[in-house]
């Protein structure tokens, strides 16, 4: 008896819709996930020369100028904290989400390649550019905690309800990086849109100031930018009660980022199947 050939054959077809996301999937290829998230992460740093340190440069350097602009020349309150505190703590969440903005925004047209020759959940992708500006933050983070003590800032229990809201920044980030990304690969005009509105959104963002200068009146619809609620929140776990987020913002700001993450989300899958052609 001769050997007999069996051809299998598996046909991949378009799915629509959140419920088509397939999250078991998404599990098989973890893998690619972890190695996408490092490859991100060596092309940031390499060949530059300050490296790593630049995680160090950016926001010390940043939280100095807006010391000097919004503290000594333009006289806002600090509530009674060190004002290179206050701005530290609203740089650090607001970094992580610049930086995996603009790396998930492009993250698919870099990724023209693999997308046009192989099959693989495509969400992969944005994912793993949001996850690779971790190391700056965790980097930020170590400056905040050796200065703390040196402002004389306490370690104190608010601090074990920050990953809550770095969850949400993380949220809001990845929300936006669907977006954009599905985005830009038809139109191309967004890698130029994503680095204005960044660097807007770093002063309408309550970054180098509190929240609480805003008139109670307009509080609430500040707080529909979606990094408000994070900004508090985080400022909240590290300096104390006396900063305590506006809830109803903070509920706001949450509300708009899973607005924003769902209807992402139903765009991405919609548009998916024509990446490779578009591409």
């Amino acid at each position: 008896m001769g050997n007999s050939i069996v051809e299998t054959e598996r046909v991949l077809r378009p799915r629509h819709g959140l419920a088509a996301i397939n999250f078991a999937e998404m599990w098989r290829f973890r893998e690619l996930f972890v190695i996408l998230s490092w490859r991100d992460i060596l092309i940031r740093y390499k060949q530059t020369y300050l490296g790593i340190a630049w995680a160090v440069l950016q926001p010390v350097l940043t939280m100095v100028v807006f010391t000097v602009l919004f503290g000594r020349l333009g006289k806002f309150q600090s509530y009674g904290t060190p004002y290179p505190m206050l701005t530290l703590s609203g740089l650090l969440p607001w970094y992580l989400f610049s930086n995996a903005l603009s790396q998930s925004s492009n993250s698919l047209v870099a990724s023209s390649n693999m997308i046009s020759k192989i099959y693989f959940p495509r969400l992969i992708i944005p994912a793993s550019a949001v996850l690779s500006g971790a190391i700056d933050f965790l980097i930020g983070c170590a400056i905040l905690a050796v200065l703390m003590p040196v402002y004389g800032i306490g370690f104190h229990s608010h601090l074990l309800l920050l990953p809550v809201f770095l969850l949400v920044a993380f949220l809001a980030a990845f929300a936006a990086g669907v977006w954009l990304s599905a985005l830009n690969v038809k139109y191309r005009d967004v890698k130029y849109i994503v680095p204005f509105f960044a660097s807007m959104g770093l002063y309408v963002s309550p970054v180098g100031f509190a929240s609480m200068i805003v008139p109670e009146r307009w509080r609430f619809w500040y707080c529909l930018n979606p990094m408000v609620g994070v900004i508090d929140g985080f400022r909240w776990c590290v300096l104390g009660d006396k900063f305590e987020p506006y809830w109803p913002g903070f509920f706001a700001s949450f509300g708009i980022t899973i607005v924003l993450l769902a209807t992402g989300l139903f765009y991405f899958r919609s548009t998916e199947k024509t990446f490779a052609d578009v591409i």
